[in-house]
């Protein structure tokens, strides 16, 4: 450590998210193409991405590359980095990232894309690709917000859609072999998944077709302090069936893909074996459609409960659970459940395709309350397609409706139930059947909410919580721009007090004053 940073970390607020040293962190000197993995958001957001960590075990497992983290410094650190006149710096080997001969930005929300620009003049290098030198590191993005990369594409060298495994280490192979940065970008272009917006390629999202013959990293880096999800984590499967027309995940992860339960059931207990994590997430984006999931439930407790780990299942459908699920994973977990109704209404349910009655999510509300739960949260949408204020206000039905079954059916009633209540207001994404609707205004997003809050207000049972209309306007522009979006984004990037993907450092003003700019007034009205 430099006496500069080591003076530097004396003055900001948690200095662990800077110093990298954590039990599993691989460290290679002298590799022939080094990567920087970046994260456009804070180290605690960033470390609880298994994404990232796939990625790190991938290129890592190359002999001739090293890969090493980067995340978003909060606004203490990068206050002072300006002020030392120091540059954004790996975790690894506290090298500058401009060093690095790649750089690669996992976007998965289109809120980051600030962020992802303050990185780059923290580090000091050029935003644009155009300008940037031959010698500059090369500017790699991927994640889900490249279902429609032009809003980012003048930052990007090269954009990855779809899964990164296979595609990574084609393009460091690559890398290796290159004779000049156009040469590069050429042959890169040739690969599927791989967009470059200098050329304007074709491509096609990339697909892992094998899950059980993928990398993953079982012996993982354990996080030296609390993160957002301190837990082990092990993907199931991947791409979701049930093609509910909202869910930009659905359509671009498809298909769907699932693990063995042989080979999941190993890959956990090597992985709790390592980090001595005491809860187990089985993540994927609809957890109970997985096929074998009675009996990987079953062989996971009979290693997790004797040990006191808790077994999580985030992502379930109303109607796959059952009783007899409530059951077993009841046997350790803590804690409520999460279900997402969507919508409030069966006809709107049904237009949007969320395959999913009333009697479905009250029968599973009921086997969680049978089953010793206190407490449930409901995820919902308002703005969707065709939607009414019928449609609004049953969303408060549904609720009072749940909180009907605790009354029926709860085995404890020692706690009083909580019910939580929480409302997105609908981004339409790109790549899904709702891709074209004109999203809500936000004096309409606001109208609707008050008219929830106001059916809701006095039972002291729910728990309402509402998303900011206006982050997602800005979402929903952002999202379905194209190229000329960019100088408002690099312009919010230099303006912005911190991250913009944080509630406390969105500002809707200077939003609309970037974009006034390049876009008609309408679209942020």
């Amino acid at each position: 450590m430099t006496k500069t940073l080591h003076s530097i970390l004396q003055k900001v607020q948690k200095p662990a998210r800077y110093v990298g040293g954590e039990f599993g962190e691989i460290v290679k000197r002298g590799a022939e193409v080094r990567f920087a993995l970046c994260f456009p958001d804070i180290y605690e957001i960033g470390m609880s991405n298994l994404g990232m960590q796939i990625l790190y075990k991938v290129i890592n497992d190359l002999p001739y590359a090293s890969c090493e983290r980067c995340f978003a410094p909060w606004v203490d650190m990068a206050a002072e980095l300006r002020a030392a006149d120091m540059r954004l710096f790996a975790l690894e080997s506290g090298a500058a990232l401009g060093s690095f001969d790649i750089i690669g930005f996992s976007l998965g929300y289109e809120m980051s894309y600030p962020t992802m620009l303050s990185m780059l003049e923290l580090a000091g290098i050029e935003p644009y690709a155009d300008k940037r030198g031959e010698d500059a590191p090369l500017i790699i993005a991927g994640g889900a917000c490249i279902a429609n990369p032009e809003p980012i594409a003048p930052f990007a060298d090269l954009c990855v859609y779809g899964d990164g495994e296979d595609v990574i280490t084609e393009l460091l192979d690559l890398y290796r072999a290159k004779s000049g940065k156009r040469d590069y970008l050429c042959a890169a272009a040739k690969l599927d998944g791989v967009y470059v917006p200098s050329l304007g390629n074709e491509y096609k999202r990339r697909a892992v077709k094998d899950l059980d013959s993928a990398p993953f990293p079982v012996q993982p880096i354990v996080p030296s302090m609390e993160v957002t999800h301190d837990r082990a984590v092990i993907e199931i499967a991947r791409g979701c069936g049930n093609g509910c027309k909202f869910c930009q995940a659905c359509f671009i992860n498809a298909p769907v893909r699932s693990k063995s339960a042989d080979t999941l059931v190993d890959q956990a207990i090597a992985l709790l074996k390592h980090t001595g994590a005491q809860e187990l997430n089985l993540a994927s984006l609809s957890a109970g459609d997985y096929p074998e999931l009675g009996e990987l439930a079953e062989r996971l407790l009979d290693y997790c409960e004797p040990r006191h780990i808790n077994l999580s299942l985030p992502s379930l459908r109303a109607n796959s659970f059952s009783p007899e699920l409530m059951r077993r994973i009841s046997r350790t977990r803590r804690g409520g459940l999460t279900f997402a109704p969507e919508a409030g209404s069966q006809r709107l349910r049904d237009h949007i395709n969320k395959n999913l009655s009333e009697e479905d999510i009250l029968s599973a509300c009921r086997a969680a309350f049978e089953g010793g739960q206190s407490s449930v949260k409901l995820y919902f949408m308002i703005g969707l397609p065709t939607e009414t204020d019928e449609d609004v206000l049953a969303i408060a039905d549904l609720a009072f409706a749940v909180v009907g079954q605790w009354k029926r059916f709860a085995s404890d009633k020692r706690q009083a139930p909580r019910i939580t209540v929480s409302v997105a207001c609908f981004v339409p994404k790109p790549r899904t059947p709702f891709a074209g609707f004109e999203q809500n205004s936000v004096d309409e997003f606001t109208r609707k909410i008050n008219l929830l809050r106001d059916k809701a207000r006095g039972n002291k049972n729910i728990k309402l919580n509402w998303h900011n209309p206006q982050v997602s306007r800005v979402e929903w522009i952002l999202a379905q721009s194209g190229r000329e979006i960019a100088p408002a984004i690099l312009e919010v990037a230099r303006r912005a007090a911190g991250p913009h993907a944080w509630d406390e450092f969105f500002d809707y003003a200077l939003w609309e004053r970037a974009l006034s700019d390049v876009l008609q007034p309408r679209l942020c009205s």
